[in-house]
């Protein structure tokens, strides 16, 4: 399978490298991870595929259905829910080849080998996978895959090109359907979010009015660069969601533009800080508004990191959190690596978080049924 090379990032050189690399890097996991299979004798597992994952199933701007957050290749798709039911795709040859082969020690795709949700079968049933059930507990729902940012790390246009029929956002009336599914599912978490900007979606008010209605007592999530979130009726949509995640790399638009190019600090955080406001003029507490903060060997030196959590403060947000990354893998966090970061926060999956919310709100669980903690 090609490596995938963003059409924005092929006239680019050492991003095209930073693909090649990784693509490298993930043959080696492959080959690994399979050697370890056949060595021991136990097979693996996907918690996604056997419906007990919190996230990773994927439904696209197109309808096809994937196994993984991170199909940008399109090797990771197990139907269509234009051809046939969710239940029929969930438990449908192409899902059903994936968990045999994973059972058996093979990697159905690259993907799997930095998926967290791949397991190792227990010692006493090495090769015996467990019964799949329909996921319950979260999934992601794409509604546009288009973006007004161009992220280093993200191959986007590549699995844009991808989607069927060139459907790059949901109508309104597929995602009706879509509403109607998160409720026969009994869905606990909804994760709004994939590959594009929710935001730019030209539906987004009566999507997100249409799926709190549909699923009143959802955790619904969505990922976000701010930009676009810029207009009262936006911010009256997303009223709608539980979290907000503002993926928001640095603190000026030098800092950020070295990996999200196209974007623009001031408008971002100005979003989050109006979005802030907006929520508590109402005395609200939801949506739980977190700034994202991936970490870079650019956007990481302690002084940075201090005046990040107090521009959060400053903001009203709740939670300022770090996620250290290996994309690019030139940019990857030696400081984060080495320990020297870890007096700023409480660090747990996502690397490092720092919670602002008031005295009384402070470490309590965002809601009842997440679990990422």
């Amino acid at each position: 399978m090609a490596t995938p090379q963003p059409a924005a990032n092929r006239t680019t050189p050492k991003r095209r490298f930073n693909w090649v690399a990784s693509d490298f890097y993930r043959k080696l996991l492959v080959w690994k991870l399979e050697l370890k299979a056949k060595l021991t004798g136990r097979g693996y597992s996907c918690a996604a595929l056997d419906g007990i994952s919190e996230y990773n199933i994927t439904i696209n701007s197109d309808q096809t259905v994937t196994c993984n957050c991170q199909d940008y290749e399109g090797i990771g798709r197990i139907g269509d829910l234009k051809k046939n039911s969710f239940e029929q795709v969930f438990f449908g040859s192409v899902a059903q080849k994936f968990r045999d082969d994973l059972a058996r020690g093979k990697m159905p795709i690259p993907t799997c080998v930095r998926c967290s949700d791949l397991r190792r079968l227990p010692a006493e049933s090495p090769k015996s996978a467990p019964k799949a059930r329909l996921p319950f507990r979260g999934m992601l729902l794409e509604n546009t895959v288009k973006c007004n940012v161009d992220c280093t790390g993200c191959a986007r246009e590549n699995a844009a090109g991808l989607r069927m029929d060139k459907q790059l956002t949901m109508p309104l009336a597929e995602m009706e359907k879509m509403g109607d599914l998160v409720q026969r599912l009994g869905m606990r978490q909804l994760f709004y979010l994939n590959l594009g900007e929710p935001f730019l979606s030209p539906t987004i008010g009566p999507e997100l009015t249409m799926l709190r209605k549909k699923n009143p007592d959802c955790r619904i999530v969505t990922s976000t660069n701010g930009v676009l979130l810029n207009t009262d009726a936006k911010r009256e949509a997303a009223l709608n969601f539980s979290h907000i995640f503002f993926s928001v790399h640095g603190m000026t638009n030098e800092m950020s533009e070295k990996y999200m190019h196209r974007g623009n600090f001031e408008k971002a955080y100005d979003a989050m800080k109006t979005m802030a406001e907006f929520r508590n003029a109402r005395g609200l507490t939801d949506p739980i508004l977190e700034w994202k903060y991936l970490l870079f060997n650019w956007n990481d030196k302690p002084e940075y990191i201090e005046r990040a959590i107090q521009m959060a403060r400053d903001a009203k947000l709740d939670f300022i959190s770090f996620w250290p990354t290996n994309n690019p893998f030139w940019g990857m966090s030696w400081r984060w690596r080495l320990g020297m970061l870890d007096k700023f926060g409480r660090k747990n999956w996502k690397g490092m978080e720092v919670d602002l919310r008031p005295e009384g709100r402070r470490g309590t669980k965002v809601h009842p049924h997440y679990e990422g903690d």
